[in-house]
């Protein structure tokens, strides 16, 4: 009987395995945290770097081959949309455009003289950073 009284509580070890236990288990909660919001925030970049590829593609889908032809290499820092208006609110992601002729008979070669082909390639960076790149080609008729 003198057994049974004395086991009524916990151990001292039992309370600090526990309390081990609880620790481990708050430091994973507070660490997949922190990668559930990095992955949140580097998808929401991403986005935003589609989003600014495709207002160049808009802009281009408005212009005439000429003048995408004379548009040559530009860096757009703050972004633009489609009109031309710079996203000053975007002011930390940059649009880095190249336009090339391109052989026809295979687009992926520069040209060495003008052809009825251009490759639009766009880059979007954040903080200098390239985020997404896409290109298209475009042709005279």
């Amino acid at each position: 009987m003198k057994d049974a009284k004395r086991r009524k509580g916990f151990s001292f070890v039992e309370i600090l395995i526990s309390i081990i236990l609880v620790g481990l288990s708050i430091t994973a909660l507070v660490i997949a945290s922190n990668s559930f919001t990095q992955a949140n925030a580097a998808g929401a970049d991403i986005s935003t770097a589609e989003f600014l590829i495709e207002q160049i593609r808009e802009r281009t889908a408005l212009m005439s081959f000429a003048d995408i032809a004379a548009m040559g290499d530009a860096t757009h820092t703050p972004p633009i949309d489609a009109q031309g208006t710079p996203l000053t609110a975007l002011a930390s992601f940059s649009q880095q455009v190249s336009v090339a002729y391109v052989n026809q008979n295979d687009f992926t070669t520069e040209a060495v003289s003008p052809t009825d082909f251009l490759r639009v390639t766009v880059t979007v960076a954040l903080n200098g950073r390239p985020i997404s790149s896409a290109g298209w080609i475009r042709t005279r008729y």
